[in-house]
């Protein structure tokens, strides 16, 4: 059984360390739009695992470009609140432990309905 529970309206996200991310809904068009920015990303390495890391790491800074909306708690090298802007989201993704919250909480939800969908999940 499917359960329609995923969030429909934009939220808010605590990363940990002080960061808090307002996004958009996981929708499948945002989905699709991320993967389809992700697969134009140049891949540079011939190794497949890194190669693999590279397209995660592609897709989870398209997730942030296209849904964070907002954030609190990041801030420059002198401790100032900084405005929001797509670099901006792909150095705080750069980040290892932003990255990995933001994939787990934002993209986490909906992998899980999809593992549901294919009866993989209980």
């Amino acid at each position: 059984m499917i359960r329609l529970d995923l969030k429909r309206e934009p939220h808010w996200l605590d990363l940990g360390h002080g960061v808090r991310v307002h996004v958009r809904p996981c929708t499948t068009a945002l989905m699709m739009a991320a993967r389809a920015s992700a697969q134009r990303s140049a891949i540079s390495s011939t190794d497949d695992a890194q190669a693999a890391g590279e397209r995660t790491a592609a897709l989870v800074k398209a997730l942030g470009r296209l849904g964070i909306q907002e954030w609190q708690g990041v801030g420059d090298a002198e401790g100032q609140p900084v405005s929001l802007t797509p670099e901006g989201i792909e150095a705080l993704l750069d980040l290892w432990p932003m990255a990995e919250a933001f994939e787990r909480l934002y993209l986490g939800p909906a992998l899980l309905l999809d593992e549901e969908k294919n009866g993989l999940a209980p």
